[in-house]
């Protein structure tokens, strides 16, 4: 596919993305800023992952287009339905039928709550480039906004660090970095995703040794 080609498709994608979140708004964590900022680490990923840039277009645009709540009882199946979604979309677009079963596979493996392998180059592309935008300075920025949607404090002010109880990250966002997003780094698929996320996961670590400094 053309680089032409992919960015008519990837303008097409935003445009079904945008009408089918306007029933249910994105929020600022998974907007169309974010699934650009995938598909721009899922390409530099690819320079070193040899995929069909066609179907790993497809699957990155469309990965959230069902996107429930972290506290939504049916999250875990967020992936899976977007996947049946991006698809149907995907038909009427003249898409290539036969692909269609691999950008299901990476929408529906790219999710934490779906716990489904990653078996394909795109599956494992995506599910990087992804798991990416929760590190470094993007990472916390969502951070903290997603816990504040969700009613979750900044930190506890007297155990930060959770020396003396439970790592607990919906009532506070800093336990999140203890509780998942330091454990992303291990979890990556791809060479190129995984020394990145070790980069941006040092970062996070710089940037709670000042937040630690600056509250005493």
């Amino acid at each position: 596919m053309s680089k032409a080609a992919l960015t008519a498709a990837k303008s097409r994608y935003e445009a079904e993305v945008t009408r089918q979140w306007q029933a249910h708004p994105a929020d600022g964590a998974h907007d169309l800023g974010h699934l650009r900022r995938v598909w721009k680490q899922a390409q530099l990923i690819a320079m070193d992952e040899p995929c069909d840039l066609e179907v790993l277009l497809a699957a990155t645009m469309f990965h959230d287009l069902v996107n429930l709540p972290k506290s939504h009882p049916d999250r875990a199946s967020a992936s899976r339905l977007s996947a049946e979604a991006a698809c149907l979309f995907l038909r009427q677009d003249g898409f290539a039928l036969e692909k269609l079963p691999a950008v299901a596979h990476a929408i529906t493996a790219h999710s934490f709550s779906a716990a489904v392998p990653p078996e394909s180059p795109e599956a494992r592309i995506l599910q990087d480039a992804d798991r990416l935008e929760a590190l470094g300075a993007i990472g916390i920025a969502r951070m903290f906004h997603v816990s504040g949607q969700m009613g979750g404090g900044l930190f506890d002010a007297a155990d930060p660090l959770a020396r003396a109880r439970p790592l607990d990250d919906r009532a506070f966002a800093l336990d999140h970095i203890e509780v998942k997003l330091l454990k992303i780094a291990d979890s990556m698929q791809t060479v190129t995703g995984r020394a990145v996320a070790i980069e941006r996961a040092d970062w996070m670590l710089s940037f709670r040794s000042r937040l630690l400094r600056e509250i005493g």
